[in-house]
């Protein structure tokens, strides 16, 4: 699969702009850009989880426990995960900015803004080029899935610092007790 053009803006490590480059290019560089991503709860509180698809460019095939990409030229973190949120699930949500920070990265590193958001009940339309399948975990469903399945690792650990983060009753719940409510896409 062939890397879209994608300008981003290169920042420093206090998140300052430097300039404008192509993704692709700051990745192979090893150059800080930005990323924003959100984590997806319903009602509930359980944590939607995705899996890539096996053609994705980066981490295809594997699981992830956020929605999300590079933040455009000009835009702000919330904009970009909210823009994130539509095109990937279908729907249009406020997010909420939790933390952001700089993660090191398993390609390469960027500064990265964690959101969540409550979806409204009802069938996601997702985007097949973005999402193979998803579903909505409880905690003890997503930490048995974690030891089992392959995650995108820098999502693992934005995942683990969202949590540590949250005051014990926002946690996510575990309503598990049938097992995963899942969207139609394996």
């Amino acid at each position: 699969m062939t890397e879209p053009v994608e300008p981003v803006e290169r920042v420093d490590g206090q998140d300052r702009v430097l300039g404008v480059v192509e993704r692709a290019e700051a990745i192979r560089r090893g150059w800080l850009h930005r990323v924003a991503t959100t984590v997806c709860r319903d009602a509930t509180g359980r944590v939607l989880v995705h899996r890539r698809p096996d053609g994705a460019s980066r981490f295809a095939g594997q699981y992830d426990l956020m929605v999300g990409g590079a933040v455009r030229v000009g835009e702000s973190y919330a904009a970009a995960a909210e823009r994130e949120v539509g095109e990937e699930l279908g729907v249009a949500v406020a997010v909420r900015h939790r933390f952001t920070f700089q993660c090191r990265g398993a390609i390469a590193p960027y500064w990265l803004a964690v959101h969540e958001a409550v979806l409204p009940a009802g069938r996601l339309a997702v985007d097949p080029e973005a999402i193979a399948w998803y579903g909505w975990l409880g905690l003890s469903e997503l930490a048995r899935a974690v030891r089992r399945w392959p995650f995108v690792p820098d999502g693992q650990v934005a995942f683990g610092r969202y949590l540590r983060g949250l005051p014990s009753g926002a946690r996510p719940s575990d309503h598990g007790g049938e097992g995963p409510v899942v969207g139609e896409r394996r």
